[in-house]
């Protein structure tokens, strides 16, 4: 009885140590996850050439965020299926965009695969908008109407080696029509709405939207409320 009591411990301290070795993934709503993802994207932004004169600042969505986590943790590289069917992927924007990033769990940061992707643009040809290469990527981490994003990261051992993660990543409005600019190239911040400040070459608005796309009032809460009558009155 005591050797089985024992070899009971031994695998229980076995178990221990395995959890403690596997990697600890950020979550959706880690702060500094957060942070990290958005301001990858408005560095990205910021750096576009020719300039961008009406290339919004991005903010966190949590309801992105959430459509990217539910998809990442199907471990599928591919992207998901909810894309170009009408609110589907988001009870507010009608369509999102969405990139993808595979790797391994030791090189990834949110800036390293945002600058994967946005490393894209030597394929891009913003005069005849097209690509000489895949370039969507890039297109989607500047479409300069794309105002919100929200990622989320899943280990996906069997895409690759023990260690490999997808990472996610959802915008809206979604981005990437064909035959149409990213963005309006000019002197940055020189087509900005009139309620939105110049930040770092990036068009933000003070608010939770830019001018003209507020939620429906399902999705208002107190805040909203309040600048809602704030705006009447």
């Amino acid at each position: 009885m005591a050797l089985g009591k024992k070899l009971s411990c031994l695998w229980t301290l076995g178990l221990c140590l395995v959890a403690s070795k596997s990697p600890k993934l950020p979550s959706i709503t880690d702060q500094s996850f957060i942070d990290q993802c958005v301001k990858a994207h408005n560095e990205m932004r910021g750096k576009v050439h020719p300039h961008a004169a009406n290339m919004k600042h991005m903010t966190w969505d949590e309801g992105l965020a959430k459509a990217a986590k539910a998809w990442a943790n199907k471990c599928k590289f591919a992207h998901n299926t909810c894309l170009g069917k009408s609110y589907e992927c988001h009870p507010i924007f009608e369509y999102v965009g969405e990139n993808i990033w595979l790797g391994g769990l030791s090189i990834f940061t949110p800036k390293f695969a945002v600058v994967a992707w946005y490393n894209e643009t030597e394929y891009y040809d913003y005069s005849s908008l097209s690509c000489t290469a895949v370039c969507g990527h890039y297109t989607q981490v500047v479409w300069a109407n794309s105002y919100k994003v929200g990622c989320a990261i899943t280990m996906c051992s069997h895409l690759g080696e023990a260690e490999t993660a997808i990472f996610v990543c959802n915008y809206g409005p979604a981005g990437n029509f064909p035959n149409v600019p990213p963005y309006a190239k000019g002197v940055p911040c020189s087509m900005c709405e009139e309620e939105e400040t110049c930040v770092k070459k990036l068009c933000k608005y003070p608010y939770w939207n830019p001018l003209g796309k507020a939620p429906p009032q399902k999705a208002c809460h107190l805040l909203c409320l309040i600048y809602v009558l704030l705006r009447i009155f």
